[in-house]
């Protein structure tokens, strides 16, 4: 009977080992994949403006990089799910403030979202001096983002 019960003890310890790990690796993993969602919303908001300045903007290029930055803001709210945290010990630049001031977080990721659909809207209008307007409101909703809820990049 003794050694039904270290079996049942060393197996119950060896779960727990597992789901801890399985769980690091499942919040490392959110946290790589926020970092890659914002890399491809950065690499279309920088189409996007690149695309601006050019003589003769290409009003597809515009559009197609509205509607991604469009789709992403929806998206974003999702990329921080509980447990994603500098707590995880895996490099993040998010600060805790996302998950301690949800409602905050909840207000920015609202102007980030209607500033990106009005951008989509104008683009998909081919409405070009209202996309070159649009395009600042929508980086300065990153920025009041970015400013809250994102600490300043780790020097290497």
């Amino acid at each position: 009977m003794g050694m039904a019960r270290w079996m049942v003890g060393a197996g119950l310890a060896l779960s727990l080992t597992v789901g801890a790990a399985a769980a690091q690796v499942a919040t490392g993993g959110a946290v790589k994949d926020r970092q890659a969602h914002f890399l491809q919303q950065g690499a279309a908001f920088k189409a996007l403006l690149d695309e601006l300045k050019k003589d003769q903007p290409d009003p597809a290029v515009i559009s197609s990089n509205a509607a991604k930055l469009k789709s992403l803001s929806v998206e974003l709210p999702t990329w921080f799910p509980a447990g994603s945290g500098p707590e995880t010990g895996v490099k993040t630049e998010a600060k805790a403030e996302v998950w301690s001031e949800p409602s905050e977080f909840a207000q920015a990721a609202q102007r980030f979202q209607a500033e990106a659909a009005k951008l989509d809207q104008l683009a998909m209008a081919g409405d070009l001096a209202g996309v070159k307007a649009e395009a600042g409101m929508v980086g300065g909703a990153c920025k009041n983002c970015h400013d809250q809820f994102r600490a300043p990049p780790a020097k290497t």
